[in-house]
């Protein structure tokens, strides 16, 4: 009776013993599962970058990011009123647009990486630099995502400057405040 009671011990033993190699085994595929999606993520970063061009004149945005960046929401305001095109931008900073000013769609566009967007460029030196001395008026919100969801919402109203690109979970849409051009 004592040798059949030591192999029971044994089977035990050994099925604890699997127990504990299948809970390593799914540890680690759990951790390679997370840094595979890491490297995903970084694989398709995205980082738009909204600048002033004084050799181009133009506002352009660049996406610095790795990835292609899908623009989901774009706003424009001046002095903290939504504006919902560029004449209405110029109407609000009293001004006229310039007849061939030229326009591009930001709003629902997908910008590749290391792609350079001209969203609103001046025809003639004099309608830019009388544009850029309003330049402070006018404040961008733009949230963009990568492929896999990653999304990023930059905003000009921030208090802080290095507080103006931040992560956001979806890209929110206001029909009240969406730029439309």
């Amino acid at each position: 009776m004592t040798g059949a009671g030591a192999g029971r011990n044994w089977d035990a033993i050994a099925a604890v013993i699997a127990a504990l190699i299948g809970l390593l085994a799914l540890c680690v595929s759990a951790y390679t599962a997370s840094i595979q999606r890491q490297q995903a993520k970084a694989q398709v970063w995205t980082h738009l970058m909204f600048a002033n061009s004084d050799t181009e004149q133009a506002l352009l945005v660049v996406n610095k990011g790795v990835g292609p960046a899908r623009v989901g929401s774009f706003r424009v305001y001046v002095d903290g009123k939504a504006q919902h095109s560029w004449d209405g931008v110029m109407q609000a900073l009293g001004t006229n647009a310039p007849p061939d000013m030229e326009q591009s769609t930001i709003a629902g566009s997908v910008i590749a990486a290391n792609e350079k967007l001209d969203y609103l460029k001046f025809p003639g030196k004099d309608a830019w630099l009388a544009f850029h001395k309003l330049r402070s008026h006018i404040k961008l919100r733009a949230c963009y995502c990568s492929v896999l969801d990653e999304c990023h919402v930059y905003d000009e109203r921030a208090a802080r400057r290095d507080s103006a690109d931040m992560a956001a979970s979806t890209c929110d849409v206001s029909e009240s405040e969406e730029f439309s051009q």
